[in-house]
């Protein structure tokens, strides 16, 4: 028997965490809320009210384009698929959801994917150990997505193709960082022990800053 792999989508006017999206997944999906009841967010709903999506012409055009779309309802739609397709229709579906103005819950891996705020590569991909790429990801999804490392996701890397790259793997004492300048085909190497330096590496590479290749100590690979 195939196992199935679900993505979530619905429509948010600001960005959400992850823990607010996993909550609103179960409840659009088994009806109940996820576990205990965190602290609300601003905006968000207290014990007892509707889950804080709303009904969006986005939902019924995602719908439209993904043969795989189920309608839970006007303000939340389910995409299922067999795990083995799961790589194959998870970027389309990423990408459309944008489009149509929705967020994007991966429920397997615990991440939301937000429409802001982004870096200022528009072609920047995210990839990962377990097969995720995403074009143009928010900025707190990578951040999120650098804390789901692990054996079975061994990497993350940001890639403008044809210019540089970072990336990062884990190591029993901290975590390898990596940057290329691709134009002069130039890998730099460094290695820093908490997960926080790895992000805001990353986030300032995807902003387009270079700080980091100034706060560590690298060597050329």
């Amino acid at each position: 028997m195939s196992v199935s792999f679900e993505l979530a989508v619905w429509h948010e006017p600001k960005p959400i965490t992850r823990e607010h999206a996993e909550n609103v997944f179960q409840t659009f999906r088994h009806g109940k809320p996820h576990g205990a009841s965190p602290r609300p967010e601003p905006g968000a709903p207290r014990s007892g009210e509707q889950e804080p999506a709303e009904t969006h012409p986005g939902v019924a055009a995602f719908v439209e384009r993904v043969p795989e779309a189920e309608p839970l309802s006007a303000a939340f739609a389910l995409v299922t698929v067999d795990l083995e397709r799961a790589d194959e229709v998870a970027a389309e579906v990423f990408a459309l959801a944008a489009e149509c103005g929705l967020v994007c819950y991966d429920p397997q891996r615990g991440l939301v994917h937000n429409l802001s705020p982004r870096g200022v590569h528009p072609t920047m991909e995210m990839r990962t150990g377990d097969g995720m790429i995403v074009v143009g990801p928010d900025l707190q999804l990578i951040s999120d997505a650098l804390a789901t490392m692990s054996p079975q996701n061994p990497f993350t890397a940001l890639v403008v193709f044809g210019e540089h790259f970072v990336q990062t793997s884990p190591e029993v004492s901290g975590y390898e960082l990596e940057y290329k300048d691709s134009v002069r085909n130039r890998m730099f190497r460094t290695h820093v022990p908490d997960l926080e330096a790895v992000q805001t590496a990353f986030i300032e590479y995807a902003m387009g800053e270079r700080a980091f290749l100034e706060r560590h100590d690298w060597r050329l690979v």
